[in-house]
């Protein structure tokens, strides 16, 4: 049995940790070491008001003069990473930092498993990040689960939930969501 958590939009979850007042408003978050600085990941608030991943930020503040632009934090991501992993091997010792803001757990035993997951998520959401995660019987299985989960998405048979799946959903979108 694997769980995978998951911190949807990750970078724009470390950038605005220490800023709650922020992440009420539109925001959309650039990487200030590319060549040209378009908006990577963004929230609920800046995507209603037609803000888009891929706009630079001049063609997002003309959608919204409220839009707040944010650069990536790297140190406060790596400490969130650490952070996610230390809460994924108080459930198993079997962990692997899948990609930033992700991590696999793989379970000998599965006795009480959902319990376990369910409390490291909520231990998440008590440190002021949003966490989902996904419990199945393979660890691509977990992944898929977990971007769907809200919060935490058990399944027992890989089959039976990917069958009545859109192909669509196997597509990463930019918003941290699939």
């Amino acid at each position: 049995m694997f769980a995978t958590i998951y911190l949807p939009n990750f970078y724009l979850q470390a950038a605005l940790r220490h800023q709650a007042e922020v992440a009420a408003q539109p925001v959309g978050l650039i990487d200030d070491q590319e060549v040209k600085a378009v908006i990577i990941q963004l929230n609920e608030a800046a995507q209603e008001v037609g803000v888009r991943c891929g706009m630079s930020p001049s063609q997002g503040l003309a959608r919204s003069l409220a839009l707040v632009v944010k650069t990536r934090l790297r140190n406060q991501e790596k400490l969130l990473n650490e952070l996610l992993l230390q809460f994924a091997y108080t459930l198993a010792p079997y962990v692997e930092a899948t990609a930033p803001g992700v991590c696999t757990v793989q379970f000998t035993d599965s006795k009480n498993v959902l319990r376990n997951v369910e409390g490291a998520v909520e231990q998440l959401s008590t440190s002021g990040l949003t966490a989902q995660a996904g419990i199945a019987p393979t660890p691509d299985a977990s992944l898929l689960a977990a971007h769907l989960a809200k919060p935490v998405l058990q399944i027992e048979d890989t089959k039976d939930f990917l069958a009545p799946l859109p192909i669509e959903t196997l597509a990463l979108s930019c918003s941290g969501g699939l």
